[in-house]
């Protein structure tokens, strides 16, 4: 039993190793889809060139990095490397995961109020779309230290629900919930604008959300299940 085991393993580490290294494209800092000041006076132009240009990049350099040194490992079954890597893919990846969502969710003609499908989910599942931002808004305020406040889908039973992650831990890894609204509750996203005044920030943030990409998540989603 050991021995299959054993190379059942080793089998296992060989087809990584040639995904890893075969062809592998590096990730690259997506773009904003609009101008850093476009988001003002919600969020500053400022604060967006600096989380996008520097925050996010580092994420993607790191991440990258990251993936080199755990090709490599698992090229020479380094079992010990492989484990060792494993905060850094997480924080790294999940940093690039949820901030390619978080520029994805806002929009210069955001904000108002959700339509079709899911404003319809939401009432299903909140009673109103102002529960559902109280809700919302509660969860990422109370975040304690660094993290995300996530409107996300559960495939299992088709509901929506708010949860919270610390740090760039990523939603459905670690939650099996689908993305759909985020909050970056980083004192990096809000803090040159709003200081200590997380409330406030989180509250404006509703004023740029893209409620028509959040619809458009919940309907890829949707068809995934």
């Amino acid at each position: 039993m050991l021995s299959t085991q054993k190379f059942k393993f080793a089998s296992l580490l060989q087809r990584v190793a040639s995904l890893s290294t075969a062809n592998r494209c590096k990730h690259t800092l997506p773009d904003l889809g609009y101008d850093y000041n476009a988001l003002a006076p919600v969020i500053s132009g400022d604060i967006m060139t600096i989380h996008h240009q520097k925050h996010h990049q580092t994420y993607v350099n790191n991440l990258n990095a990251t993936e080199e040194k755990l090709a490599e490992a698992v090229k020479n079954s380094d079992v010990s490397q492989i484990i060792a890597l494993q905060p850094a893919l997480k924080f790294n990846g999940g940093g690039h995961i949820n901030h390619t969502i978080f520029w994805q969710v806002m929009s210069p003609n955001g904000g108002g109020l959700p339509t079709g499908d899911l404003m319809v989910a939401i009432k299903d599942n909140f009673g109103s779309f102002d529960a559902m931002k109280a809700e919302l808004t509660a969860a990422s305020v109370g975040v304690q230290g660094s993290g995300w406040g996530w409107l996300g889908y559960k495939p299992s039973n088709g509901r929506l629900k708010v949860a919270t992650c610390a740090n760039q831990d990523p939603l459905l890894a670690t939650t099996g919930l689908v993305p759909l609204f985020g909050i970056d509750v980083w004192e990096h996203a809000y803090y040159l604008q709003y200081k200590n005044v997380r409330p406030d920030y989180v509250k404006a943030i509703f004023d740029v959300a893209n409620w028509d990409e959040v619809g458009n998540r919940l309907a890829n989603a949707r068809m995934d299940d």
